[in-house]
């Protein structure tokens, strides 16, 4: 896949819309049930960046970075402000915010992951675009320290880990992430007289899987 490892504006990103969809197929039966089934294990996101342009400033480093990116050809980095940590929004990363595997004695990458929990249901997101210089790990609640215990893959949100965690030991972890997106638009469009008059242009953005 096409991507670059740089991250929109996060001034710019602050004041936008969007957040999580989910795609479900639901056939109403002739009886008035349901059957409901989804071809889409993860969520996908979606934002609207031009929603943060906030003078004309604003506008010149958008289009500088949208044709930087090719328009659609090129993915890039997203901070999502609502969701950009392990840990709740008004809270500090710690190495314990998410369990993201057990050890087995043999495996030493693991996938980061972030787990969404409503009563008894969860959803595991994986996450592929950690930002760097925030992961924190330990095993058995044990910190685990970058460079002498473990490297991360920035790129991919894989942890190595220099030796094996033994079997049945928790590992967890704590990190900041961005989303991978691309912009889900051929063209920009812009006016100065419109945007001056409050009018902000459409910029869609929409997450990708990586």
């Amino acid at each position: 896949m096409s991507f670059h490892e740089v991250r929109f504006p996060a001034n710019l990103s602050f004041g936008s819309v969007g957040g999580p969809e989910r795609r479900t197929d639901v056939v109403t039966l002739s009886s008035g049930f349901e059957e409901r089934n989804t071809p889409w294990a993860h969520s996908r996101r979606r934002f609207d960046a031009g929603l943060g342009l906030r003078s004309l400033d604003d506008i010149e480093a958008l289009i500088a970075f949208f044709e930087a990116r090719g328009g659609q050809l090129y993915g890039f980095r997203w901070k999502d402000w609502s969701d950009y940590k392990s840990c709740r929004p008004s809270q500090s990363v710690g190495y314990g915010d998410q369990v993201i595997a057990r050890g087995d004695g043999a495996t030493r990458s693991f996938q980061l992951i972030k787990t969404y929990r409503s009563g008894a249901h969860g959803y595991a997101r994986p996450i592929t675009k950690p930002v760097a210089g925030t992961v924190l790990t330990a095993v058995q609640d044990v910190e685990r320290r970058e460079g002498v215990h473990f490297e991360v893959d920035v790129t991919t949100g894989v942890v190595t880990f220099e030796e094996p965690p033994l079997q049945g030991v928790e590992i967890s972890a704590g990190f900041e992430f961005d989303v991978p997106v691309r912009f889900d638009t051929g063209r920009i469009q812009t006016s100065v007289a419109s945007f001056q008059a409050g009018d902000a242009p459409d910029v869609p953005v929409v997450e990708v899987r990586v």
